[in-house]
Order: C-alpha cells, then structure tokens, then sequence
C-alpha cells in the first residue's frame, strides 16, 4: 500500500452507555432486559462481505450500519463497523473497525451490563479495547461519560474511509486518509491556498460532504478551511453530481492508491452499491500512472500501461517481479550507490518538487544518509530535490531533466 495504516487505538477509560436514547446517563441503572453478552461463536453470516470475509453480526444495527465481528484468517477476529442492507443482495462494506492490527478470538465477548459498561474481552478475559457506545444514523459511534458527557467519536479518528459529514484534520496522526489523502486531493492544495487563503494560511480542515445541489440531482464536496493568522477562509471542491440522493456514501482511499467514493442507494433491491466517482480513472480524472501501485514495487508507466522496468543496466519489459534492489542493513552512507533513469517523476511529483533549490550532489548526500530514502528525484531546471521513502511508479515525461536516483547497495 501507499501508506502504511497504523493501529487504531481507543482511549483507555470507563465507558458509559446511553441506552435507546435515554437522556441522562449519571446515575443510571440499566435495566436487565437491555444488557445483553455476545459471545463470538456459531455460524457466519450469509451476506457477502468486503475481503472475501467471513462475519457473525451483533444485535447493534442502526441502517444501514450493523457492529460485527469478521476475519480473513483463522481465529482472528476485528469487530466492525458493517454498510448495506441484507435486502439489496449486494456487498456489504467495512467502513470503520474498532481493534484493527488487535484481533481477537473465537468466544471474544462485548458485554454491556447493568452498570452502562461496554467492554470487548479477549477469550482469556483481557479487555481488547472499552468500546463506541452508540451508533448514530450518518455511521458516528459515540462515547459519553457517566455524566453523559461526550468524550470519543469514530468520525474523529478515521481509518482509510469518510462517510458523508465526516471531517479529516491534517494533524491526525492514526489516519490513513490523513497520510494519504491530503497530497492526493484532487486540486494542489497549494493553489487551494493561493485561491481561498491569499497563499498565507495552512490547512485546518477537510470534511466530506453530500447534499442537493438541484431536484434532480446531489453533489459530493471536498470542503476545506485554511487557518488565516485570526481569521478562516474556505471553499469548496466539486467531486461529482449523482443523480438520486446519495447520502449514504463513502469515501475511500484504495489499498492502490486510488481515491473512490461508493454509494449505497437505499431504493433498489439489487446492486445497490455503485461507484460513483474514481480519482484515478485514467480518463475524465486523473492517468493511472500517479496511481502509487500502478506498476507494483517500481515500473515506468506511460499513457496508463506499465511500459519499462528501469535496472542497473538499463529499460527491460516491466512485469510483476520488477523491484527497487535490495538494500544492506543501513549503517554507513559510504556503501550506498545509485543508478540513474532519465525521463521520469516520482508519483508524487504531481504535488511536490521537493526541497532546494541544491545541487545534485547534495541531493543524493541528503539520501544517502536517510535509511528511510529509496531513491531521491532531481529536477534539472529548478535544482529542487525529491526524496522517496517509497519507489512504486515512475511516471514517463518528455523532459530529460528530470532524472530519478534509485538507491542500490555500492
């Protein structure tokens, strides 16, 4: 993947839970016919899911959400968030997972019990993760506190997807999308700044958004607000016009790269999901070749085909087996080297020059003595240095000066 997607994590505190709308939870008993202990056990659902996954759904459902446990290996279980409906014989979608990267096992039980705690323990007894304690109608699971305080909502800690209404913050940190999505917007968020913040602010926002622009038709929205020394600017960009409402939608960064949103349309009963906008489609949008896995670990990509495998001793035809070399344990930068490929950018060039302007030779110093760095991308004419922790794909230009490095053993 592009982007490495770290473990979520939820804050340790007593969890509290509003139960069916209750109003005041500060002192509340629960009543004994609103508990209730799910063990992790029986048969699998009979729906089909996203992963080729096999799930049990909890009694949790709010439509067109449901809490379920899925897993993809044996015996190892994420409880998640599910989208769709059994009734439209079509997927259901995973849109945000409470223990990602800490499964759990067979017999794991959430148990909600008369003092208002909801609690996800592993088979032996140890607590997995306190959990989200009410699923609202836009997909947010909320925690209150005794006092029916908020204090935790999933919108603010995303994953690699965001629902209608849902906000993205540069700043955090255990988001995919916060990693991936913000160098992939679909405008330089550079020119965004230039545009609605006069070039001085830094972005404080991206949210999400689906509404009716027309009787006929919805419009989904990239809205974003710049911080403006005291004051904001914002404004908005277009992604696409669905015909029908579409605010049950999600939008998605790709284990490819690729930015999609899909819609779930309530009203039919067959295929009610559709893709309804593709970053990189190659066409209307954006080419396949700044998709960052296009051409696997490394290839040159040209008018949206993997073309060449760029290697020491030149262009071969580009396959599944083309990668960067691999590299010693870094220790030293004396023992690495570097072999050039004229013509190219980086994926990410579309957004950045990198640092400099400075001079080649201190390009490659800089990447060399950067473990992280598999290669560093020069710009000739501007003097402006790249540096890539990933490789992936090289996109073929017509301007000879701009040359990659790719970083191999010396």
């Amino acid at each position: 993947m592009p982007c490495s997607l770290p473990e979520f994590s939820l804050p340790l505190i007593t969890i509290f839970f509003l139960v069916f709308g209750a109003s005041n939870v500060a002192n509340t008993i629960v009543p004994p016919s609103s508990t209730f202990r799910y063990v992790n056990e029986g048969e699998f659902g009979e729906y089909s899911v996203e992963y080729l996954a096999d799930d049990r759904p909890l009694l949790t459902y709010l439509f067109p959400f449901q809490l379920c446990f899925y897993n993809t290996t044996s015996n190892a279980f994420t409880l998640a968030l599910r989208m769709g409906s059994p009734r439209s014989e079509s997927i259901m979608r995973w849109v945000w997972e409470a223990n990602r990267g800490r499964p759990v096992r067979e017999n794991a039980t959430p148990t909600f019990g008369s003092d208002g705690n909801l609690v996800l323990a592993d088979a032996d007894g140890t607590v997995a993760r306190p959990l989200p304690t009410r699923v609202f109608r836009n997909g947010n699971l909320v925690l209150y506190d005794k006092k029916g305080k908020f204090i935790w909502q999933s919108f603010e800690h995303p994953t690699d997807t965001l629902l209608v209404g849902q906000t993205l913050r540069p700043n955090v940190q255990t988001s995919l999308l916060a990693a991936c999505l913000l160098p992939m917007a679909p405008k330089d968020l550079t020119a965004l700044s230039d545009e609605f913040g006069n070039g001085q602010g830094s972005l404080a926002n991206l949210k999400f958004y689906c509404k009716p622009e027309t009787e006929q038709a919805y419009t989904y929205e990239l809205g974003f607000t710049f911080d403006m020394k005291g004051s904001t600017s914002s404004g908005t960009y277009v992604f696409s016009r669905p015909k029908y409402n579409s605010t049950y939608s999600l939008l998605r960064v790709e284990p490819d790269g690729n930015l999609k949103i899909y819609t779930f349309n309530e009203n039919v009963d067959w295929g009610a999901w559709e893709t309804t906008f593709k970053l990189f489609d190659g066409d209307d949008h954006e080419s396949l070749c700044n998709l960052p896995k296009k051409c696997g670990s490394l290839g040159i990509c040209d008018d949206n085909q993997c073309v060449a495998c760029p290697k020491l001793k030149g262009l071969t035809g580009w396959s599944q087996s083309c990668a960067p070399p691999a590299l010693s344990p870094c220790k030293s930068a004396a023992n690495v080297g570097y072999y050039k490929v004229v013509g190219v950018e980086h994926f990410t060039s579309k957004y950045t020059e990198g640092d400099g302007p400075m001079k080649l030779n201190d390009c490659k110093v800089k990447c060399s003595n950067d473990c992280g760095c598999l290669g560093s991308f020069y710009r000739e004419e501007s003097s402006k240095c790249l540096l890539v922790p990933e490789l992936g794909t090289l996109v073929k230009v017509t301007k000879l000066a701009h040359v990659a490095y790719i970083k191999m053993p010396k």
